[in-house]
């Protein structure tokens, strides 16, 4: 949460420095197109003042120039307008690249770790994930758990109905399970058919209800029939964090009761 909330805020806090510098040179040019007029109306109204005001009679205004300085300054006002008309399509394309950018950059952060397949969590960010669940939940003196949640004969289902139908049922079980968790909890995709939860502010013996949420969406799932004569069937393990412990230390616990789990009596899927 606070790891991605961190690089968000760096990735938005860049694109506003780089969009204040646009913005400024930005008000740079207009702020020269001013003071060009400025200048321009002020020399106008200098060699008009006499002659209005003083004077109080009718304007008589004659301003000879050479045939060259007149081309020239045909040519320098072509010149300063071209400049000015490049320079803000180049601060636009400029202002689009970095939006452009900083959107293909968060793209990227999220698909580092992101399954693509399930959209939740991938392994390669597991480590990280659960260091900053138990650092806070250590400096909060909050309790922590994790749910290991297996999908009972996964290999059948690819080998009766096919890889692309497993991948079908990996994307409904994330789904449900993200249904069933908080948007302060963590899921996982901790291997081929496995799922790892990480339950913030709470202790094992009080996330019977998250459980419960689970199996009725499970429950759900089956009598929608999405496939026909074929029952989602869940392993459920649940483990509580201890202060102090490593990352593999977690994980091998959660492997040990998990294997303590399928190795008692199995769970129907609406259990």
């Amino acid at each position: 949460m606070e790891l991605d909330q961190h690089r968000s805020e760096s990735i938005l806090s860049r694109l506003s420095r780089q969009l204040s510098a646009l913005e400024k040179r930005d008000f740079e040019l207009w702020l020269v197109v001013v003071l060009t007029g400025m200048l321009v109306g002020g020399g106008l109204l200098a060699v008009l003042f006499p002659s209005v005001i003083l004077n109080q009679a009718t304007v008589h205004f004659e301003f000879r120039v050479s045939r060259e300085l007149y081309v020239a300054l045909i040519g320098l006002l072509i010149v300063f307008n071209t400049y000015m008309i490049t320079s803000r399509l180049r601060l636009r394309h400029a202002r689009g690249e970095i939006i452009s950018t900083a959107i293909q950059s968060e793209l990227l952060r999220l698909q580092s770790f992101s399954d693509p397949l399930t959209e939740v969590y991938n392994r390669r960010v597991l480590g990280d994930m659960i260091t900053k669940y138990t650092l806070r939940a250590d400096r909060l003196q909050k309790p922590l758990s994790f749910l290991m949640i297996d999908v009972d004969g996964f290999r059948q289902i690819n080998s009766r109905f096919g890889h692309t139908t497993g991948d079908f049922v990996l994307l409904e079980v994330a789904t449900l399970l993200k249904s069933a968790v908080r948007g302060s909890d963590a899921v996982i995709r901790y291997g081929g058919d496995e799922f790892l939860v990480i339950l913030a502010d709470a202790a094992v013996a009080n996330i019977s209800e998250v459980i419960g949420r689970i199996r009725r969406n499970q429950q759900e799932w089956n009598e929608a029939g999405h496939l026909e004569r074929f029952q989602l069937a869940l392993s459920i393990a649940a483990t509580d964090w201890v202060s102090g412990t490593t990352v593999d230390q977690i994980l091998e616990q959660a492997d040990r009761e998990m294997r303590a789990v399928k190795s008692g009596p199995r769970h129907s899927p609406s259990a």
